[in-house]
């Protein structure tokens, strides 16, 4: 099995995430899935490339929309890389791919339209926020697949708040603020494709919780068995 992670680089990037290190932690963790793992930097142009034989994506970048620290906004691939890629995109999905999206993966790829019919919700500017980085509680809901096994766990982190809801999704796990439960984990079926967003992962103590790590483990084994056994035609 082959993986990909997206890493934030170029217009990608932002001030506020070392994702260089987080794509680390990750690449560990997906190794120890049984993934070959590649980190690549230029996000489109990878995409556009993407090789038939990757069956898991990894979204760990940031919003390619947001203004630069300068207030300039980032230079944009040419059109052929963008169409490109997301063709890309299109027939991965239509193969069947496993795709997993971490913390500011819900703001990003906002050029591929594939990739937001994936993902089934989306953080928008000026709504969605997040309380102040802390240790927070992750309670786990439902009853899908991922979760069977899995505790309520602690992780210090960031927990994004108020998504736009876009599609169905199923959610794993939640977390409360002011009397609120709100989705912070969730799994979608895409015809043949699988998809996990995970809102977790602002920085590498993210991943020093054993709860999250264990959280990640069973949804890399459960986006490993693409084409999706349970596919049905979009």
């Amino acid at each position: 099995m082959r993986a990909v992670i997206l890493n934030s680089s170029g217009r990608y990037a932002d001030p506020w995430h070392r994702h260089s290190e987080t794509s680390e932690a990750l690449a560990e963790l997906v190794a120890e899935a049984g993934f070959t793992v590649e980190i690549v930097d230029d996000v489109d142009r990878s995409l556009a490339s993407l090789p038939d034989d990757v069956t898991l994506i990894v979204v760990n970048a940031g919003d390619s929309h947001a203004p630069t620290p300068d207030g300039e906004p980032s230079a944009e691939p040419e059109a052929s890389v963008l169409e490109s890629a997301n063709a890309a995109i299109e027939a991965a999905i239509d193969r069947g791919i496993g795709i997993l999206a971490l913390h500011t993966a819900a703001a990003s790829l906002r050029d591929y339209p594939a990739y937001e019919r994936a993902l089934g919700a989306r953080w928008v500017r000026d709504r969605s926020w997040h309380p102040p980085i802390d240790e927070a509680a992750v309670h786990l809901v439902g009853n899908h697949q991922i979760a069977e096994g899995l505790h309520d766990f602690t992780v210090f982190d960031e927990r994004y708040t108020d998504f736009r809801l876009d599609d169905v999704i199923e959610p794993i796990a939640e977390h409360e603020h002011d009397g609120i439960r709100h989705p912070l984990v969730w799994a979608r079926e895409i015809g043949r494709s699988r998809l996990v967003y995970d809102a977790l992962g602002h920085d590498v103590r993210s991943y020093n919780s054993a709860g999250h790590r264990a959280l990640l483990a069973a949804a890399l084994e459960w986006l490993s068995h693409v084409p999706a056994p349970t596919a049905t035609a979009r």
